[in-house]
């Protein structure tokens, strides 16, 4: 899928505004720019950044409530992916993003694309099993397996949340080898960006 099939996707179909298009337009000239130093993303998806990562991180905004006052936060957000996205598609002021990356260098990034973008979101330098988070939203892409990542929204989200991950075509397995563990209600969607790829959707209850 080329660059102009997503941009009208995100218009037509995600509800993107033009302004926020031209500012993920910037956003992925900083990251293939910083990824000719350091590696945020694969480079053999470079060539396909607006589809492999730019609308697969997009697509998860129909899934959350941008209109209440709510935090999310994206956990081993890395270059941004889902964390930027969303945060350049949100239009409320109370509703909250925040970023947690272990990286240094990749919270550097984070900070200067927030810097250039005028982005409302917190950057957060830590290890997230070393502190207790509060968060309305909790989002993944590429961080854990499945079982890690409820072991993180059982242990360190600290009140009811929807959890949204974004896993490959390993995402029913996953499901399968927790199945009697799950007490959660989930949910299975398909991504618009890979026949293989799912959208874990899970109402974790505290």
């Amino acid at each position: 899928m080329g660059e102009a099939e997503v941009k009208r996707i995100l218009s037509e179909e995600l509800n993107f505004s033009n302004e926020q298009i031209d500012d993920l337009d910037i956003f992925c000239q900083e990251l293939i720019k910083f990824n000719n130093s350091y590696n945020l993303i694969s480079r053999s998806t470079v060539a396909d950044i607006w589809s492999r990562h730019i609308l697969d991180s997009a697509q998860i905004n129909k899934h959350i409530n941008f209109n209440i006052n709510a935090i999310l936060s994206d956990l081993g957000t890395g270059a941004g992916l889902p964390g930027i996205v969303l945060a350049i598609y949100n239009r409320n002021p109370s509703f909250h993003v925040k970023l947690y990356e272990k990286s240094k260098v990749k919270c550097q990034f984070l900070q200067k694309v927030a810097d250039i973008l005028d982005l409302k979101v917190e950057i957060i330098n830590r290890n997230v099993n070393e502190i207790s988070i509060i968060s309305d939203y909790v989002v993944c892409r590429a961080y854990k397996k499945l079982e890690e990542i409820m072991r993180v929204s059982r242990e360190i989200i600290k009140v009811n949340h929807r959890l949204i991950v974004l896993k490959g075509k390993s995402a029913e397995d996953e499901i399968k080898m927790l199945s009697e563990k799950l007490e959660s209600r989930y949910e299975l969607v398909d991504s618009i960006t890979s026949k293989e790829s799912k959208i874990i959707l899970i109402d974790v209850k505290k």
